[in-house]
Parts: structure tokens; C-alpha cells; sequence
């Protein structure tokens, strides 16, 4: 199965629409692939409604990286991912009209060692943003998204989707979005009809690598999650706030996610920059060092709003080193006075 960017040209892509839609109209396999052996993934998910569009990175950019990030094999699976990645929501990634600023975030963080890019099937036009940067360097790179869809049928529309959006013929890490509820997870995981029929098919195919799930404010739902099936990362919020919740993601989440050696994605590091404030953190180098300090956490996603912020999020990636017991103590401590602020999403619903 070929997993690098395609030479075709813009003649070549527009005369294989017809073909292709017509092929599709004559099968509904090609909407809902049946289970059966693997098979290689369809071309048609790099046909773009807009062929121009992509955006090939300057060589510079793609010959080598200007920061060296530390880097972990995230839990089980067999992908070892820099500390940091970029986030695609709250920014230009995901803003109608931002998309100059869009790109010019993906290329720098490519270039400043950022290989893991996270992103979501409703995160506006952010999946078509990296489709037009990262089929450059697929292959060096790690790509996640997600579905909120939690029936079979309605996350292989949203897989194909996300696929086409993104100019790639697999996902590295497809995640059930924001697990909240038991019925979330019941519904996911109801045998043939629910979304994890999908994965588990997707996956056969050779269209995802590994199965992932989210969630923002229950991390119990999670804790039940990973009992019942082994997802093989999940993504949730991790920061200096957290303790002082009623229910931690640290404390409830984390040792369950070292029994299963799940793979765990920080994400909500520096709550949105509310965690900046006076008397409490100081920056990202203690926000990401507090996040990734903590056990069986092998990455951190940021999104940036700006080149500057990425430009701090890298700096403090690439100097990151374990903190000590009592410099974790003094960041919850500090936290502890913005902590309402900085837990926000927890009334996500």
C-alpha cells in the first residue's frame, strides 16, 4: 500500500474524479467497507475538491529539523513520538480565514521537530490545513484525528472524510472524541452496530494503526473504557490544575493507564494560557515539564495561536528534563490559586 505523498498531477487527479464517482455510485462498499481480509486502502481518498491546494514544503524545511526534541514510545504501540505535538483546534489550524497563518504554524513545527499532529473531524477546516502540508513528509510523520460518531456506519462516513480532508491513505491514531457518558461507551462498543466494528475493520484494512479514545472531564468513563477494551491511547487533560479537581485525570486515569501500558497524550497542558497568571505558572517550561513529568504520559499536544507561541512550546519541548518531586510540589501549589479558572472544560458537556 503506498503511504507517500502521490505525483499525480492536477490533470491526472481531475480526469480520475469521474472515474471514481462513478465507481462509487455502482458500490456501497466503497462508502461501507464489509469485513472480510485486508485489503489496500482506496486511492480515492486523496482526490481533494480543491487539487491546487496543496502545499509542498520548502526543501529546507523538509531536509532537517532546527530543535531536537526528547522522544518516547507511546505506550504499547510501536511509535515513538517527540514529547511535544501540535494541537488542531483554538488556532489558526482551525479558523476560517487563517489559512497563510495555518500553514506557516504546520511547516515551522514541522521544522522545529514536531512529528505527532493531532486534529478532529470538527475541528472546521483544521484536517484540510495539515492535508496541505503533511503528504509532503508522510512518512515522517504521526497523524491523529477523530470521530464523534459512535455507530459503525456513521464513523465510516467520518473515517472516509477525514481521510480524503487529509491526503492520506492511513491514520497513525483514529480516536473516539469525548467519552463523557456510560452511554458513550456502550453505544461505541455495542458488538456490530457500534463505531468500534468500524476501527476494528478500519484497522484490519490497514487504514488506522491504532485505536484511541478522548475525553475532557470524566476520567472515570476512561477508567471503564480501558477495562473494557484495549484502546491503545488516550488523550486527556493533564496540568498543574488538575489535582485540585474532585476527580484527577493524575490520580484516577494515569495507574490504570500503566497497568494497561496505554498510550497517554496530555492535552489541556497550559489551559488555554490560563494557568499564566500572577503568582502562578510562569510558562510553558513549567507547564509542559509539570505534564510530562507525570507517569505513563508520553506526549503533550499544544495547539499555538501564533509563531511566537509555538516558538515558546518548542524551546520548552526541546529543554525538557524530568522535574523533581519538590518542583512539582510548588507548581500545584502555585496552580492551586487559579485552579477553577484553569479546570474550565470540566463542565464541558
Amino acid at each position: 500500500m503506498m503511504r507517500h505523498r502521490l505525483s499525480l498531477t492536477r490533470r491526472r487527479i481531475l480526469s480520475a474524479i469521474p472515474a471514481f464517482l462513478a465507481g462509487c455510485l455502482g458500490s456501497v462498499s466503497c462508502r461501507y467497507p464489509r469485513p472480510r481480509a485486508a485489503q489496500p486502502a482506496k486511492v480515492s481518498v486523496f482526490l481533494s475538491a480543491s487539487p491546487t491546494a496543496e502545499v509542498a514544503l520548502p526543501q529546507e524545511i523538509v531536509s532537517a529539523a532546527l530543535l531536537v526534541l526528547p522522544t518516547r514510545q507511546l505506550g504499547r504501540t510501536d511509535m515513538v513520538v517527540p514529547v511535544l505535538g501540535l494541537g488542531g483546534s483554538a488556532s489558526p489550524l482551525s479558523r476560517p480565514g487563517a489559512e497563510a497563518e495555518a500553514i506557516a504554524i504546520i511547516e515551522r513545527a514541522y521544522a522545529g521537530g514536531i512529528r505527532y499532529f493531532d486534529t478532529a473531524a470538527n475541528y472546521g477546516p483544521s484536517e484540510e490545513r495539515l492535508g496541505q502540508v503533511l503528504p509532503a513528509v508522510r512518512s515522517e510523520v504521526r497523524i491523529a484525528t477523530k470521530t464523534s460518531q459512535r455507530d459503525r456506519d456513521g464513523a465510516w462516513r467520518q473515517l472516509e472524510q477525514s481521510l480524503q480532508r487529509l491526503r492520506t491513505d492511513y491514520l497513525d491514531v483514529w480516536q473516539f472524541h469525548a467519552l463523557t457518558y456510560d452511554w458513550d461507551l456502550d453505544t461505541i462498543l455495542n458488538g456490530q452496530k457500534g463505531a468500534i466494528k468500524a476501527a476494528e475493520e478500519a484497522k484490519a484494512q490497514g487504514l488506522i494503526r491504532a485505536i484511541g479514545i478522548t475525553g475532557h472531564n470524566n476520567p472515570d468513563i476512561l477508567v471503564k473504557a480501558l477495562n473494557r477494551y484495549p484502546f491503545d491511547t488516550a488523550l486527556v487533560p493533564i496540568n498543574a490544575a488538575d489535582p485540585q479537581t474532585a476527580s484527577p485525570f493524575i490520580n484516577h486515569l494515569l495507574p490504570v493507564a500503566q497497568q494497561h501500558n496505554t498510550g497517554i497524550i496530555a492535552m489541556k497542558v497550559p489551559a488555554y494560557g490560563r494557568l499564566f497568571q500572577p503568582g502562578a505558572l510562569t510558562g510553558m517550561a513549567e507547564a509542559l515539564g509539570y505534564a510530562l513529568s507525570q507517569p505513563q504520559v508520553h506526549c503533550a499536544i499544544v495547539a499555538a495561536d501564533t509563531l511566537a507561541q509555538l516558538e515558546e512550546n518548542l524551546t520548552a519541548a526541546s529543554a525538557f528534563q524530568p522535574l523533581s518531586t519538590a518542583a512539582l510540589a510548588s507548581i500545584e501549589q502555585r496552580a492551586a490559586t487559579v485552579w477553577p479558572e484553569a479546570s474550565f472544560f470540566r463542565q464541558w458537556a
